[in-house]
């Protein structure tokens, strides 16, 4: 490849490797998890640890939030933290690989939320990909099993997909009105916050300082620093849809690294991890002959 073909394939390097940092956070988490620290300690020290980061790469650009910055920030924020709080919670029981791909269910559940509250329809693909990760949940819950799939943890994390649907919605409404580093930056202050203010809600203590907990929330907080700038460089030339199918290959991540760590999924798991995967990436889909019409479009594109 000459170096001027690298460059241009440089963005898309960038968001495989925004995907795979992603798969990751998943297995980090369990780690600190199972180190002794609770969830929402965890919750508060990664997203604090990811403000200070992006404060510092963003200097300068934090002054002069507007007043429809901080509104924007505040409409995000709350679901943002809502789905981080309900998925780091959920992943106490729940195995990375398998936390991964319930999460993953945010990209067929936009259309429907957007449906329901904008009265969007959905694009023809898109229920294809609602049936099939529908399809991928029944086959990881088995309901016709006495032993019943899903507890506490796969339910967090359901609702934690729900969650993720609503702050991504809510990013497409304020995208062309807001400052994103700005409202980035105070979006993550805000997870931060709502993590640390949850602990005592939930009976959580301060766990004690051990070399794994910093390693792993400081680290997941850079990253979750380097994932924003790298999105929002990226994004200026790749596709929305191009962007979002890349963004598909997460839970392939966390599964891959899950099972390096030793995580076994079993063959339903496995079976209903491909139709949710599957119905992620149909969900995404558009036709040429479907792209000229806004109606048609139906789903959304990760910010």
């Amino acid at each position: 490849m000459t170096a001027a073909g690298f460059r241009a394939r440089l963005p898309d390097l960038a968001l495989w490797a925004v995907a795979c940092i992603w798969g990751g956070t998943f297995l980090v988490t369990r780690i600190a998890l199972a180190a002794g620290c609770g969830p929402y300690f965890f919750v508060g020290l990664r997203f604090g640890a990811a403000t200070v980061a992006t404060m510092l790469l963003l200097r300068g650009r934090l002054r002069g939030a507007t007043r429809q910055d901080w509104i924007a920030a505040v409409a995000i924020g709350v679901p943002m933290a809502a789905g981080y709080l309900l998925q780091t919670g959920g992943l106490q029981s729940v195995s990375s690989s398998m936390s991964a791909f319930l999460t993953a269910l945010y990209v067929p559940l936009v259309p429907l939320i957007q449906w329901a509250a904008l009265k969007r329809a959905p694009a023809p693909l898109s229920w294809i990909g609602i049936a099939l990760a529908f399809a991928g949940l029944v086959v990881i819950a088995h309901p016709w099993d006495a032993s019943f799939g899903f507890g506490a943890g796969e339910w967090m994390t359901l609702a934690s997909a729900v969650a993720f649907s609503g702050e991504i919605i809510l990013i497409g409404r304020f995208a062309t009105r807001i400052d994103a580093g700005r409202v980035a930056a105070i979006d993550l202050a805000i997870v931060s916050a709502a993590g640390f203010a949850a602990m005592p809600f939930a009976g959580e203590q301060l766990p004690p300082v051990s070399p794994t907990l910093l390693v792993c929330g400081l680290g997941l907080g850079v990253a979750s620093a380097f994932i924003q700038l790298a999105m929002n460089w990226a994004q200026r030339t790749v596709s929305p849809t191009r962007a979002t199918l890349i963004y598909a290959s997460e839970p392939v991540f966390a599964g891959a690294l899950g099972r390096i760590a030793g995580e076994r999924l079993g063959a339903s798991g496995w079976l209903g991890a491909a139709l949710i995967l599957g119905g992620v990436i149909v969900s995404e889909l558009r036709p040429r002959r479907w792209q000229a019409s806004p109606e048609a479009a139906g789903g959304t594109s990760l910010p």
